[in-house]
């Protein structure tokens, strides 16, 4: 049977952006079609270090990452599988007055939104994380809701759902083209040569959404920047939580349900590009660094390490709207934060794409603004 050409939404991009939205305008009865041009979590998805936040500096970040949470606890019901969601925590450490004076301005707004989250000592940090060197410690930022899950399994549970719901996935389709007329959207060509018309096209298109925007005729002013990481072997749980240290040699890892440790840390230097190929330098380095906060793992081995992109705006927030032609959609520009983010995104731009209303204010997120002041929590 050939398949139709025509549908209601196609979704440019199976990461975690691509796949949620995919999942909720299925879910809303409309015909959907997901064109990955590799395979699924090929991106930054499938590389991220699995953590999940809700500690942001912005009121739509915020607000956005508490419903994600909500979703994310939900998946098990949801999607009839186990995702591995555990609520181990974020600790955000502060070694000097001035970062934990940021720190406990962002909490009173955080609160604002609901969220529990408070201050503790160093000494409360030792309590919380009793192999945790706390030399030189001030305190930390605690949000005990904030977690983990596997990108892989919530990855599948979307895309079961997509065609479950009727949608449909392409993988190895690599899009050449997004057509418009008369200012309005209204095909996309693939490299094979297919051509899918849709009143509504969504680019999730990750590290490459300035490459996806160009074939569109729009400026998507997002730039890739290589991020490593490693994962070790595992040990006893203890369910550490993300340790995240903001220092010029700090970094941030999580221990997984599995035992093993996870993490990464962002370069001085960074390397913009779609370069993402490990280095022996990373992997001495982030070893170091990772021992210098729990000094108890410098006995256990790293498992492998990889590399990824985080998807960069000017001021540290995604890209989500409708662009200038009309029916084009936008959702890029995560910043290293999509897998935390996607869930509630793909529910809001389902009701975006097709009510023409967001559930929650997205300004801060609005194709075409003024960058602004940086992230402060990116």
């Amino acid at each position: 049977m050939k398949m139709s050409k025509n549908f209601d939404a196609i979704i440019v991009g199976g990461g975690i952006i691509g796949t949620a939205t995919g999942y909720y305008l299925a879910k809303r009865g409309l015909k959907v079609l997901l064109l990955e041009k590799d395979y699924l979590t090929a991106g930054s998805t499938g590389r991220c270090i699995t953590g999940i936040r809700q500690q942001f500096s912005t009121p739509a970040t915020i607000k956005t990452a508490m419903e994600s949470v909500h979703l994310f606890r939900n998946m098990r019901d949801e999607f009839d599988m186990d995702v591995q969601w555990s609520s181990s925590g974020y600790l955000f450490l502060a070694h000097d007055q001035e970062m934990a004076s940021m720190f406990q301005k962002n909490i009173s707004l955080q609160r604002e939104f609901g969220l529990d989250v408070r201050f503790l000592d160093a000494g409360e940090c030792r309590s919380l994380v009793p192999k945790l060197n706390t030399e030189g410690l001030v305190g930390g930022a605690w949000c005990p809701s904030d977690g983990q899950a596997d990108p892989f399994l919530v990855i599948r549970g979307y895309t079961t759902g997509i065609i479950n719901n009727g949608g449909i996935i392409r993988i190895g389709s690599l899009v050449t083209r997004i057509a418009s007329e008369n200012g309005r959207v209204r095909s996309v060509i693939t490299a094979g040569g297919d051509s899918y018309q849709a009143p509504r096209v969504l680019i999730a298109a990750g590290a490459f959404a300035r490459e996806a925007g160009q074939m569109s005729g729009v400026n998507l002013d997002v730039t890739p920047e290589r991020h490593q990481a490693l994962i070790t072997d595992g040990v006893q749980y203890e369910k550490i939580p993300m340790l995240v240290d903001y220092r010029p040699d700090g970094g941030y890892f999580v221990q997984r349900l599995t035992g093993q440790f996870i993490g990464c840390f962002t370069p001085e230097k960074q390397v913009p590009g779609h370069d993402i190929d490990s280095t022996l330098d990373f992997i001495v380095e982030m070893s170091r660094r990772m021992c210098k906060l729990i000094p108890a793992l410098e006995k256990v081995a790293v498992l492998r390490q990889w590399a990824g992109s985080y998807a960069m705006t000017p001021d540290g927030s995604p890209i989500v709207d409708e662009t200038e032609i009309k029916g084009l959609y936008c959702a890029v520009g995560m910043c290293g934060h999509g897998f935390m983010l996607g869930p509630a995104l793909g529910k809001y731009l389902a009701q975006f794409m097709t009510e023409g209303s967001w559930e929650i204010p997205m300004s801060e997120f609005a194709y075409g603004r003024q960058f602004g002041e940086m992230e402060k929590m990116k």
